[in-house]
């Protein structure tokens, strides 16, 4: 759905380094990537690359195979939805309903199709008892769910998160990663997220590591966390039962190799209390 060939990008002609350094990959249709990476390593460079709204040095950015270009930019930008980090930068309407139904007047759609996309992705998202409160009223994960919901309306099919779960706390950020895959396998929506959150790493299909405006590695979310400490030096934390798992290793109640989930931890820890 989205192929990076030897991408460059630097923001001033006068910086001695490119912000993004002959990068490729590509992103399957239907398919879940995150990219991670320090701060300043390049993601939302490439997720705003892709989005049109830079223009790269050098190198091909494909969406959907067509080529990005001054003369298809348009027609890409009406694939791909977006959701910032800041979702108050998003809106535009006077309550909820008019918010996401403001993309949708803008496309000219007919009044019965756009009043029933708007409810629908309201509906989608949880957000319906709110449809006439005003945006700025709502909490952190409400407005991005909102903000969601105006992505959906419009059903482009590729969906970027430019770090959108950041600002929220630990419960509000669960529910949004949870209504993002339920979008992804109902629309079946290709999704591109820019985050730090070890539980949005785990709901994707693939991890890209970005290290210094370089390619580090892709691989799955299994194979990123079973890295231990050196998730750190790639701008992670360690997952919790990656951390347990060791202690319980080394104090010989389980054996093991590799990452465990939470899940797989527990279960792990069944046994061991059957031999008992």
């Amino acid at each position: 759905m989205i192929e990076i060939k030897n991408l460059k990008f630097k923001y001033n002609q006068d910086q001695t380094s490119y912000t993004l350094n002959n990068v490729s990959f590509h992103v399957k249709r239907g398919e879940w990537l995150s990219i991670v990476g320090h701060n300043g390593s390049g993601k939302s460079t490439t997720a705003r690359l892709i989005g049109g709204l830079l223009v790269a040095d050098s190198g091909q950015i494909i969406v959907d195979g067509q080529e990005l270009t001054e003369e298809t930019v348009w027609d890409i930008r009406d694939k791909i939805g977006m959701v910032f980090q800041n979702p108050d930068n998003q809106f535009v309407g006077a309550t909820v309903e008019d918010d996401v139904a403001f993309g949708l007047e803008n496309k000219g759609l007919p009044y019965k199709e756009m009043v029933s996309r708007v409810q629908e992705a309201l509906s989608f998202v949880g957000m319906m008892d709110f449809k006439d409160r005003e945006p700025a009223r709502l909490s952190g994960g409400q407005k991005q769910r909102v903000a969601i919901a105006g992505i959906i309306a419009m059903r482009p099919s590729i969906l970027i998160l430019d770090e959108a779960t950041s600002m929220l706390d630990p419960e509000g950020r669960q529910e949004l990663i949870q209504s993002i895959e339920d979008i992804r396998q109902q629309y079946g929506m290709t999704v591109l997220s820019i985050t730090h959150d070890l539980d949005e790493v785990a709901m994707s299909n693939r991890v890209l590591v970005l290290k210094q405006g370089k390619v580090e590695s892709i691989s799955s979310p299994r194979e990123l966390f079973s890295r231990g400490s050196e998730l750190v030096d790639l701008g992670l934390d360690i997952p919790f039962s990656a951390l347990l798992t060791q202690k319980l290793k080394n104090q010989g109640l389980i054996d093991c190799e590799g990452y465990l989930t939470e899940k797989e931890l527990v279960e792990q820890l069944w046994k061991y209390i059957s031999k008992m």
